[in-house]
Formats: structure tokens, sequence, C-alpha cells
């Protein structure tokens, strides 16, 4: 989402870099660099004045200019003010009320308030361990309740069907108390949207609101909609009083000016962030972590996150079993690239990089184009061919390469990788192995010697 706004800041930054002093000359141009950077993320303009003013008064302040390292100093001003723009703290998603706790949600039509609602509900399953019970109010949309029926159904919580004539506001009751007779822990209540504001939506919003007294009442925004979103916010902060935001599509090529707006404009903090069209696609928002991965320093604790949220410990294990015992096959590559794939593929990963380690390594777009193939070409092969490379013969690899759609060449390439990843898993046998395969059993990664 940041792509463009990272670049921009780090050729401003650039400039600073090794400088022994700066002067105000040199403070006034890198800003005029930063404002011209955030106009083209499509910042709200009276949030870039703020922004700019405020970096502006510390870095002409002695804190830049007396510093032993001023570029260093310059870059951390401008990451503490990023994190004091986006929300100063982590905001979390406290279920701090007696059940049922009340969750509505709302927006504009095509935000993507639906399926949030089916990703909050597999968020508080399987991280907060809670009873869910999902309903939809909004009665104009024919294909509303079914979508979300079907997908309550796909995260394994409740689904109150909405008793047929009855109004928005009849409905969210109705669920509220069926929530209480059923003991459900949270209640999430999904809204109709519109195209744009008008009277009518704002005054369904506010007669759910008094029908069910809500605990939190989220906006959510599509982080491509640019500032017609932030005007929307406006409104619907206005007509229900907003205690949180969630970001979808923040995966997508948005500028990231809605992100960098929309909590300034509602005075109400980010909570979540969709990052994908997976139901586990959202991720607590974390103002610190995401001011770090603007200004292209990446975000290494969230990418230990994912992949230890990805990674089956049991698999893992097995795993080392079978390469001690030199039976590394293309099922357990297979396996591996699975695993990939479900914490969102390369470029899920390469997004939380440092932005030089990101550049000097493959094209994330080329990069999941290939973990596809590969997985293909895995697919195409028969049980005995994953067991014993050794048996693909000419015949059989271009059989391989027709069932996956590829050249001969790419399997070959493959064969070739598989070959080099046993010739490398072999040299692991021995103290390396031993460290490891205690590592797993203590339930902790092992620690390298000469660390």
């Amino acid at each position: 989402m940041f792509d463009q706004l990272t670049g921009r800041l780090s050729r401003a930054i650039e400039v600073l870099r090794g400088r022994g002093r700066i002067s105000e000359e040199n403070v006034a141009d890198t800003l005029r660099e930063v404002r011209v950077a955030l106009l083209e993320a499509d910042v709200a303009l009276p949030v870039i004045k703020r922004f700019i003013e405020a970096v502006r008064v510390r870095a002409l302040g002695t804190e830049v200019l007396a510093s032993l390292t001023p570029g260093q100093t310059f870059i951390g001003i401008l990451h503490r003010e990023l994190v004091s723009l986006l929300g100063e703290s982590r905001a979390g998603f406290a279920l701090n009320a007696q059940p049922p706790f009340v969750v509505l949600l709302a927006g504009l039509q095509g935000a993507g308030k639906t399926t949030t609602a089916a990703k909050l509900a597999s968020w508080l399953i399987t991280e907060q361990r809670k009873r869910v019970l999902l309903v939809s109010t909004d009665i104009r949309r024919p294909a509303a309740v079914l979508q979300l029926e079907r997908l309550a159904a796909q995260v394994k919580a409740e689904f109150f069907a909405p008793p047929a004539g009855a109004t928005p506001a009849a409905i969210a009751a109705a669920a509220l108390e069926h929530a209480r007779r059923s003991v459900a822990d949270v209640l999430i209540v999904d809204t109709a949207g519109r195209l744009h504001v008008d009277d009518e939506l704002m005054q369904e919003l506010k007669d759910i609101e008094q029908a069910v007294s809500s605990h939190q009442r989220l906006f959510v925004v599509d982080a491509m909609a640019g500032q017609d979103a932030l005007n929307a916010a406006n409104a619907f902060r206005q007509a229900i009083a907003l205690s949180g935001v969630i970001l979808t599509k923040a995966d997508g090529d948005a500028r990231g000016g809605v992100a960098l707006s929309v909590r300034e404009l509602t005075q109400a903090p980010i909570v979540f962030l969709g990052v994908g069209e997976k139901i586990s696609a959202l991720e607590p928002f974390d103002p610190e972590r995401m001011a770090t991965r603007i200004l292209g320093m990446g975000d290494v604790i969230s990418l230990v996150e994912t992949v230890q949220r990805a990674t089956d410990a049991g698999e893992a294990e097995q795993l080392v079993r079978k390469v001690a015992k030199g039976r590394f096959d293309f099922s357990d590559l297979r396996s591996q690239l699975e695993q990939v794939r479900r914490m969102g593929g390369l470029g899920a990963l390469v997004d939380k990089l440092p932005a030089q380690m990101a550049r000097a390594g493959m094209a994330s777009e080329q990069g999941d184009k290939e973990l596809r193939r590969q997985m293909a070409m895995i697919d195409s092969m028969t049980p005995r061919e994953r067991r014993t490379a050794d048996a693909i013969d000419g015949s059989r690899r271009r059989r391989i390469a027709s069932g996956a759609g590829v050249q001969v060449q790419d399997v070959n390439r493959l064969l070739k990788q598989f070959q080099e990843m046993q010739r490398m898993m072999k040299q692991m046998k021995g103290g390396k192995l031993g460290r490891m395969m205690a590592g797993l059993a203590r339930g902790r990664p092992p620690v390298p010697r000469g660390r």
C-alpha cells in the first residue's frame, strides 16, 4: 500500500544521510520533498500541513542541529511524527463489557463490510476463543444475507436469520436477544451501505445503534477509496460516534492517503487492517510498526508472527526427522511451498522486509508466480515420482510439463533446484540437525553456534 510513498520518502531522506551538519536550507528542501510525497499519496491537505509543521519545529531545533548524527535524528523525528499521526499506540480490540459484546460495522457500499464481518469473527474465534454470532441488517442488497450466512459457516460462527419483513433495527434487536439466549460472547452486526452518504442511511444506522447500544462502532473503509472516503467517515462519525476504523484492501496498490488521514480527521483509531482476500487476512493495526514500514525499515516482528502462525510445529518436527534420515522428497517440498502460500505468498513476506533487502531480492510478483508454477509441477507428478526424483526421465518430464502447463525447461530447473536442496540437507546431518531437533523439542528454534 505504501510502496510509492516509501520510495519518495526514502529519496528525500537519502539527501540527509551521512551529513555531518544539517542547515535550515537542507531541512527546508527535505520537507518540501516530504510534502510532495504526502500529496502524491493522496493524504488530506490539513493533515499534511499539521504533519509538516510538527516535523519542522523539531527539525529546526537543537534536537537535529546539535546532533552528532543529524541525518539519523531527522529520520527518527519523521518516525515519531508518523506514529503520532497514525495513533500513538496500538488501540487494540478489548472485549471489556458484559457479554454479549456488540460490534456494529458501518461504511459505504463496496468497502467490504460483509467480508470484514466474517474476518473479524474468524479472528475472535481463533485468537480470542470467543463464541460469535453474525447478523446482517442489509435488507436491500439481495445476496447480502446469504453471503454472510455462508461466510459464517466457513468461519464456524453462529448466524442469526433475519425475520421476514422486519426492519433493520428490529433485526438487530432480535439478534441481540438471541445472542443473550445462546450465551454468545460477541454479536457482530453487518449494516447496509450506499454508494454515497444520505439521510436515509444515517437514520437507519441511528435506529440500529439505538436498538442494540453497541460497544464498538467500527467504520469499514476501502484503502483505495481516496478523499471521498474521508468525507464519508466524518458523516458516519457524526451519526453514530465511531470508536474505531477497519482499513480494507491494504494489500492493494492504494497510495496510502486514507490510512494516514482517517485517524486524524475522525479521531477514531485504526484497529484492524484487511491484508488479503482470505478469511484469515485480518491484522491488528500497530501504528509504530506501520510507521517503520512507511520509512522503508520493514516490519520484522510482524514477519516473525506471520511465520509462527502459519507453521505447524508437528509438521516441522516430522520434516526434520525425515531430513535426518535422508528422506526429503517432493511431497515435503510441496508442503513447505503451501506454508508460504498460507502466509500470503512471497509478496506478503517481502512487504515486511526493509526496503533495501526487498529491492535486493526477487520481485514479489515473479516470486509468487514461480511459487504457483512449482506447486503445479509437483501436483502433476505421480506418487512414485514425488518419492523418487531419479525416476523422472525425459518422457516423464514432458508429461509433467504438459500437465502443469509449463515448459520442459521449467521442470528441469525445478529438478535441479530440488537436487541442490537435497545436497544442502545432507550437509545438515550431525551437530546442526541435532541442535535443531533439540530446539523443536523445547518449543523454540535453535540458536546457531558462534552467534
